[in-house]
């Protein structure tokens, strides 16, 4: 495990959550590798150039963590799956067509999952698999995230089974592989590692255009995740997060209107040592903050968990200044114990590989704004660490 201490740059820890927005040539090469138009190894060169551009401007911005903004990574969610959003290099057992849908989002479009079609499963590519590259050119440590298993149990289909391999052998290699991407982040060198758990919230928000939102899958989520984390210590969990948000696509969202409370109420009972959690975009924070205050565990099976309370909006481009930051986790401890108390951004910059940011008019303008809305969440955080004595 790393030696990294989350409170010795800034007092008051702050992280982010993952992705960063993609440069358009990236985009752009990602698309033309679909349409058979570049080659694996154009597209490589691509993702090299974007990901060093990304540990660099992320170390400059004075963090004390960074990640390689998910450069080489299909999506936050279908990195085990597929190479790309298109389906190529789909892993074995997966067909491209009639998946289930992840989420429908605001602004109406949507996005999918690969079909099941027997087992065993098996992950196509693990985090460790680039996080390796990003650590050879990092000269700070790095977070990494991973997809949740809760998420990806929704490969399973809702009603009936895939022949000759049902839902509980499923799960059983599910659980396995996630505990074999964690470790094997750890083992590359990730310093942290949070879980993807967008799909929590979504699970409290029944949309008969996506029928699972509706089949009360929240506890089983929870039970999913605690299968994964119950193979790991104290120490370590100590060192996994768990991020939640409303989503973040094309600068829309897919369960910002359904009350945070049906969530908050029993996320915390997921053993994992810290959460990042969505709050800049809430537009009523202070009962937020009152539910975290609450439901945070001083002993959670042997570890004491962080709050990660989100200071930063990544889907607008208004860039919050440091001392907005500031207030926002002053007011924030009057709910939450000052020493369980961090910082983060609501969501990952651009959770997928192809992302247009309509809100800020381009993928490479959206990617300037992310690095200054960094380094304010760093300096924001120092300063509310200074006030509130927080060392």
């Amino acid at each position: 495990m790393s030696t990294y201490d989350p409170r010795s740059a800034t007092g008051i820890p702050t992280e982010p959550v993952g992705s960063l927005p993609r440069p358009s040539s990236l985009q752009a090469r990602y698309a033309a590798y679909d349409a058979g138009k570049a080659t694996r190894e154009e597209l490589e060169a691509e993702q090299e150039r974007a990901t060093a551009d990304s540990i660099a401007r992320g170390e400059a911005t004075g963090a004390p963590i960074i990640s390689d903004g998910e450069q080489r990574r299909s999506s936050f969610a279908t990195y085990p799956l597929a190479e790309t959003l298109a389906g190529a290099g789909l892993a074995p057992n997966l067909a491209p067509d009639n998946g289930q849908f992840f989420a429908i989002f605001a602004d109406g479009h949507h996005r999918q999952l690969p079909r099941l079609t027997g087992g065993p499963f098996r992950y196509g590519t693990y985090a460790a698999d680039t996080l390796r590259r990003a650590v050879a050119i990092a000269n700070k440590p790095l977070k990494q995230a991973v997809i949740a298993p809760s998420m990806l149990a929704l490969l399973y289909p809702l009603t009936g089974e895939v022949p000759g391999y049902s839902r509980e052998e499923f799960e059983a290699d599910l659980v396995d592989e996630c505990e074999k991407d964690i470790r094997l982040a750890f083992e590359a060198g990730a310093a942290r590692v949070s879980i993807d758990f967008t799909e929590g919230r979504l699970a409290t928000r029944a949309d008969p255009r996506n029928p699972w939102t509706g089949a009360g899958m929240l506890p089983h989520f929870i039970e999913l995740n605690n299968r994964v984390l119950e193979r790991f210590s104290p120490q370590e969990r100590a060192s996994i997060g768990i991020h939640t948000c409303p989503g973040g696509d094309r600068d829309s969202v897919h369960s910002a209107d359904v009350p945070y409370t049906n969530l908050l109420g029993t996320m915390f009972a997921i053993n994992a040592g810290y959460f990042l959690i969505q709050l800049a975009s809430e537009r009523d924070k202070d009962p937020v903050y009152a539910s975290i205050g609450t439901h945070l565990r001083a002993d959670a099976a042997g570890v004491t968990q962080m709050a990660y309370i989100g200071v930063i909006n990544p889907l607008n481009p208004r860039v919050e200044g440091p001392q907005e930051v500031a207030d926002a986790l002053i007011r924030a401890a009057n709910f939450i114990p000052k020493q369980q108390l961090g910082s983060t951004d609501d969501c990952g910059f651009s959770p997928f590989s192809i992302d247009e940011k309509p809100s800020h008019g381009s993928p490479d303008y959206a990617r300037d704004v992310a690095f200054q809305k960094i380094k304010n969440r760093v300096e924001g955080t120092r300063m509310a660490a200074e006030k509130l004595n927080v060392s």
